[in-house]
């Protein structure tokens, strides 16, 4: 049976992620996977990049998905309204304060430059735990040019992922039953 320590302590460790994370769910992630991985055990690395692939195929933020995914495993449905529960708080308190707050400063230009000041910041926050992420995903020197090929075609020919994530379920389906006729032969 669940003690109520046990919810609070899931709550605690989504909350404290969505508290200190900067730069969006994708930034999260790495942060969620130590905890529930490398800190508590609560999932082994096989399990968390499963579970990932599905939180990412389903709608809605990808850090709620992963959040709900991982409560839910450890401690059932209770468990996943309190891991998303703590995830969503910080970013919910800390937006209506900034909304309280931001409408007083809005026009100031030192505002401005702190926000743009921060952009590199966000986009490093993100892309340093992706390489980790990678590497357990299976992605390795000889496959690397794949993201890289995705995200040019993204940024540079302006393609919708949408498009790209379309193409490659198509490729997925032809390899696997390119494969199933080559194992039935």
């Amino acid at each position: 049976m669940q003690t109520i320590r046990q919810y609070g302590e899931l709550f605690l460790v989504f909350f404290k992620i969505g508290a200190f994370t900067f730069g969006g769910g994708y930034a999260m992630i790495p942060l969620i996977r130590n905890e529930v991985v490398q800190k508590r055990g609560w999932l082994d690395d096989r399990a968390f990049m499963d579970m990932l692939a599905i939180a990412q195929s389903m709608p809605g933020p990808i850090a709620l998905n992963t959040a709900l995914f991982v409560g839910n495993k450890r401690l059932g449905f209770k468990g996943s309204l309190f891991s998303g529960a703590g995830v969503i708080l910080p970013s919910f308190i800390i937006i209506l304060l900034i909304a309280i707050l931001f409408s007083q400063f809005r026009d100031n230009p030192l505002v401005e430059r702190i926000f743009k000041g921060i952009r590199p910041a966000v986009v490093a926050l993100i892309v340093a735990p992706l390489l980790g992420l990678g590497r357990s995903a299976g992605v390795n020197r000889k496959n690397i040019w794949i993201p890289i090929t995705v995200a040019l075609t993204v940024w540079l020919l302006k393609i919708s992922p949408v498009y790209i994530i379309l193409v490659a379920i198509l490729m997925g389906i032809f390899h696997y039953l390119y494969l199933k006729n080559l194992m039935h032969k």
